[in-house]
Formats: C-alpha cells, sequence, structure tokens
C-alpha cells in the first residue's frame, strides 16, 4: 500500500491551493453575499487547466487521472464552496457524459470549448417530482421526423443559465415498453427555440455558483443530438452520478479542511481565563477529533479514485466516500463555529460561510439517505 502522491498530483495540489488563496479567498464574501457568479474566476480555472482535467488531450484536456482532478476540487473547496461548485458540477457532470458516452463527432464539436473555461455545460436530471426517485422523470422527447421534441422541466441545475452555459444533457422519457418507461439523454443547445434557463436566486449556500431551472416547450433537436443509445438514459445518467459523487466527496473534504483550519487558527488566537482556548481540553479535543475525521474521509475518497484510475469497480466506495466526507463536513463546520462562539455566527468570519455552503452536500448529487440505499444494497441487503 502506498498513499504517497505522485510529484505531479502534489503539485497540482500546490498550484491549485496558491490560486485558490490568491484569487478566490480575497473576493469569496463578497461574491457571497451578492449572489454573484465569477466569469472571471471561471475563466481563471479554465486558464489553470482545471476543465476537462481527465479528457484526453485530443479532446482539449489535460489527460490526467481521477485523483488529480479531485485534488483540485477539494483545493478549491477549501477556500470556497461556490467555485468548487462550478468546476466540480462542469467537469463530473457536464464533460462527463459528453467524454464517456458521446459520438467521436459529439465529441470533437462539444468538448474543447468545455475544456476552456470559456463555456459551461450542465445535467438535466432533477425536476420537481424526480429527485432522489430518478426514474420519476415527466419530461418526454418524441421522435418526429429527424427530429427529437422535448417537452418538460427540470430544476437546480448548475451551470445551466449563465452567458457561457452552451448545453444542457437532458434525460427525458423517448417511450414505453412491457409497462416501463424508456429513458434517453439528449443534447440540447442554449439557443434552441422554446428552450428557457431561468436563474434560481435567494439560495442559503453556494450563493456565487449557478442554479437554474429549465423549461422545454416542444424543443426540437436533431436527432443526431442522441446521447448513447436510445433506452440508455438511466444507465448514462446514473453511471455519471458516481463520479459525481467522488467531486461532492472532495467538496466535502475541502470544506471540512478549511473549516478545521478556520477553528485551529482562531482557537490559538482567542484567549479566555489568559491563555489560548485551544489549550483547555474541551476544545483541544474538538480539533483532534475534527482532524481525525478529516483523515479518514481523505483516506477513504483517495481510495475511491484510486479503484477508478485502476478500472475496478467504485459504486459502493464512491457513494460510502460522498457519505463519508459530507457528513464530516457537517460535523467539523459545526464545532468549527461551535469554537468561534458567537463571531462564528456573523457574516464578517468565513466560517459563517463555510457552516451554511456544507448543508447542500447532504443532498446533492443523491442524499446522505440514498447513499445509505446504494451501500445497503451493495453490501446484499
Amino acid at each position: 500500500m502506498n498513499f504517497e502522491l505522485t510529484e505531479e498530483q502534489q503539485l497540482i495540489r500546490e498550484t491549485v491551493r496558491d490560486f485558490a488563496e490568491r484569487e478566490i479567498k480575497p473576493v469569496a464574501k463578497e461574491l457571497d453575499e451578492k449572489a454573484e457568479f465569477s466569469f472571471d474566476l471561471t475563466k481563471k480555472i479554465g486558464e489553470l487547466g482545471l476543465f476537462g482535467m481527465y479528457v484526453h488531450e485530443k479532446y482539449g484536456g489535460q489527460g490526467l487521472d481521477t485523483m488529480s482532478y479531485i485534488i483540485a476540487v477539494e483545493e478549491l473547496a477549501r477556500v470556497d464552496g461556490s467555485q468548487a461548485a462550478t468546476l466540480a458540477a462542469h467537469n463530473s457532470l457536464g464533460i462527463g457524459p459528453l467524454f464517456d458516452y458521446g459520438s467521436e463527432e459529439q465529441k470533437l464539436k462539444y468538448l474543447p470549448q468545455l475544456c476552456t473555461g470559456d463555456a459551461l455545460w450542465s445535467f438535466g436530471l432533477t425536476e420537481a417530482g424526480a429527485g432522489s426517485d430518478s426514474r420519476g422523470t415527466k419530461t418526454t422527447a418524441v421522435l418526429e421526423g429527424d427530429e427529437w421534441v422535448i417537452n418538460g422541466s427540470k430544476i437546480f441545475i448548475t451551470n445551466a443559465s449563465v452567458d457561457i452555459s452552451v448545453g444542457c444533457t437532458v434525460q427525458a422519457v423517448s417511450g414505453e415498453k412491457d409497462g416501463k418507461k424508456i429513458f434517453t439523454t439528449i443534447i440540447v443547445e442554449k439557443d434552441t427555440p422554446g428552450f428557457k434557463r431561468v436563474p434560481m436566486h435567494g439560495k442559503m449556500m453556494w450563493r456565487a455558483s449557478d442554479t437554474a431551472e429549465l423549461f422545454f416547450d416542444d424543443v426540437r433537436v436533431p436527432k443526431e443530438n442522441l446521447l448513447g443509445k436510445v433506452g440508455e438514459g438511466s444507465h448514462i445518467m446514473l453511471h455519471t452520478l458516481d463520479g459525481g459523487r467522488l467531486s461532492i466527496g472532495a467538496m466535502g473534504l475541502g470544506c471540512a479542511q478549511g473549516a478545521f483550519e478556520l477553528a485551529l487558527a482562531y482557537a490559538n488566537e482567542r484567549k479566555q481565563f489568559g491563555k489560548p482556548i485551544s489549550k483547555f481540553q474541551i476544545n483541544a479535543f474538538k480539533l483532534a477529533d475534527m482532524a481525525m475525521k478529516i483523515e479518514l474521509a481523505r483516506n477513504l475518497l483517495y481510495k475511491a479514485c484510486w479503484l477508478k484510475d485502476e478500472g475496478k469497480p467504485y459504486t459502493k466506495e464512491a457513494a460510502m466516500s460522498k457519505l463519508y466526507c459530507s457528513e464530516v463536513a457537517k460535523e467539523v463546520a459545526d464545532e468549527a463555529v461551535q469554537i468561534h462562539g458567537g463571531y462564528g455566527l456573523m457574516k464578517d468570519y468565513d466560517i459563517e460561510r463555510f457552516y451554511r455552503d456544507q448543508r447542500l452536500l447532504q443532498i446533492g448529487e443523491g442524499t446522505s439517505e440514498i447513499q445509505r440505499l446504494v451501500i445497503s444494497r451493495l453490501i446484499g441487503c
């Protein structure tokens, strides 16, 4: 067993950490306050080579392994969940299905621009009545001649409504067989007539990332926009979510690491009864538990990444990683606020934002309850 990162992976960590501290940290609070998506930071993240990290060079990517990509997400989340969300959703959910299931023509058409930071892509799965039950999809796609005609809606879709969002991979019901729905995935470009994208405001968390509702009113796209094969939609979406769970795990890990560092720094600085509060056993033990949980979360997540890179089954470990890292983020952020006391409840302190941002991690890309369901089935329940 070798737990050492390669020199390249270590360099990626150092480079992304430096970028996050230098470029993102100074503006994170303001972007959160304004609920403003940053085109500038997105472009810089692209220039750093973080979009399409695992995509083959032939399509404009870096050709790196899963571990390298996960480290990049972790380091962004250590500073700001919103920018990490933009990166994670675009790479895992946006690029992922196009890279894994797209035809050669589709890959050459879409992937090069999606690896630059100039364009984003979204993943149209969730609906008002289809969240944990992904097969509850009601959006329909009917093949009429040489065109798919799509009707329906999607909700809580990341990277879907800003100007640089150029398209979406949409799951739709394309028919029925033996009384069961047939699910198909179809590519829809942003300027297609009848396709409406509405940004969602008033979010508690990830306020500087883009979240949207999507509406499809007789949206017509060429039949060549089919992604994969008819009837493969559910498989494509659920396989994509396996990789997405690693990304959310990385966001949980990074969030926990950042919250821990804020708590430790504050505990060493804040004095009560004549000494730093880190010297009181109750706080020292809190910090020790945080560090232990973060270490365990990192080991589990990195093992899941290793399995994926080795071409081994990783569905169970991906679900475990997503579940455990998001739960650890919740526990660590909560204790970090407690260590800050009243100051932890004020927006002047970054820990307040971390506390809000972590809350989505137990919901997005499969709730903690769904992860437990996935794990229970895979262990034989």
